[in-house]
């Protein structure tokens, strides 16, 4: 076979080749607020025939008859989601996919405070997790061989009872679920369930997706739990392990770090960590409702001890339903303040 053949027949190879090639162009945005309609489209880029396509959120199909589709994204949460498109052409199947945010709504609400009263604080504890329950404060501390639990009497700040907890592990958030005791670990990947009256250790549970361990609560059917980045773990109420999440988003980016945790109301309520603030999250989509500055209480505290900037700071949050009390404190705060929020005007 001659040269000139051989070139004949590699170049014709190759216009069959490339004619054949398709290159699929998904349009969607890369981040949308969940009041807006979501539109996502898919195309050849030099318009060859597509048979059908299959779009999906989250390995969720959504029905459409055409190369597009648009949906009412309301009702999903917040976060980051996976759009996935299953092409079908020329008796071959190729998938598409691109991550999309989606954004709450509307910006937060502001919240300001006022201090209704002002009690006494154990100033060694290192605050990181507070309830309120039956009448009594109870606390998680932190820091490797300074960590424990503790029942306190919350006019005279006095410690009624307390459990040091092994000096290998950082203590974090707890919770009263079920009349017993929960309480985190920050990077140990494990927590403890503990008696309520004597403050026994019962079981351990270990954290099956997240890494660490920050604030935890509960609604009264689920563990909530946060691990230090947007996401807002539930935990199975039998087995403690997490089951599902929310990402807590305003309406123009994520909120990371949340930290010791407060249920409220249907809300929840979030430190952020190192920031003298409380956000007010939406339990079911994650949109960032409400904050709250409470800077002016760290600059009240600092009247009387002295703080180290980045570390002594708000954390702490309990809740007493039956007055309808919000308590908060910080990591060696000499004082715990019930407070009131309002919106600003």
């Amino acid at each position: 076979m001659s040269y000139k053949s051989i070139l004949s027949i590699f170049t014709l190879s190759l216009l069959l080749s490339c004619k054949s090639e398709y290159k699929f162009v998904l349009k969607t945005p890369q981040k949308i607020q969940s009041n807006e309609e979501l539109t996502i489209s898919i195309s050849e880029q030099n318009n060859k025939p597509i048979d059908s396509v299959q779009f999906s959120i989250d390995s969720k199909k959504i029905v459409s008859n055409t190369n597009s589709v648009t949906l009412n994204i309301s009702n999903y949460t917040l976060g980051r989601h996976d759009i996935m498109v299953i092409v079908f052409y020329e008796n071959k199947t190729e998938k598409v996919t691109q991550p999309i945010y989606f954004m709450a709504d509307t910006a937060p609400d502001v919240y300001t405070y006022k201090i209704i009263n002002t009690f006494p604080h154990d100033k060694e504890a290192y605050t990181q997790g507070l309830e309120f329950y039956n009448g009594f404060l109870y606390e998680g501390t932190g820091r490797k061989g300074t960590s424990s639990i503790r029942k306190v009497d919350l006019k005279t700040g006095e410690v009624l009872q307390q459990k040091d907890i092994d000096a290998q592990y950082f203590g974090e958030g707890i919770t009263i679920f079920n009349n017993k005791l929960h309480q985190l670990t920050w990077q140990s990947g494990i927590g403890f369930v503990y008696n309520l009256e004597t403050f026994e250790k019962e079981k351990d549970f270990k954290y099956t997706k997240s890494r660490e361990g920050w604030g935890l609560t509960n609604n009264g059917e689920k563990l909530i739990k946060t691990d230090g980045t947007e996401r807002i773990w539930f935990l199975n109420p039998e087995t403690l392990a997490e089951e599902n999440y929310i990402e807590a988003y305003t309406n123009k980016q994520k909120v990371e770090k949340l930290n010791e945790l407060e249920y409220i109301n249907g809300k929840i309520y979030a430190n952020i960590w190192q920031k003298n603030s409380i956000l007010i999250v939406n339990a079911i989509s994650g949109k960032v409702e409400g904050v709250a500055d409470l800077s002016g209480l760290k600059t009240e505290i600092s009247k009387i001890q002295k703080l180290e900037e980045q570390d002594e700071v708000l954390n702490g949050i309990a809740f007493d339903k039956e007055n309808n009390r919000i308590f908060v404190t910080g990591k060696h705060w000499s004082k715990l303040y019930e407070i009131e929020l309002f919106k600003k005007k």
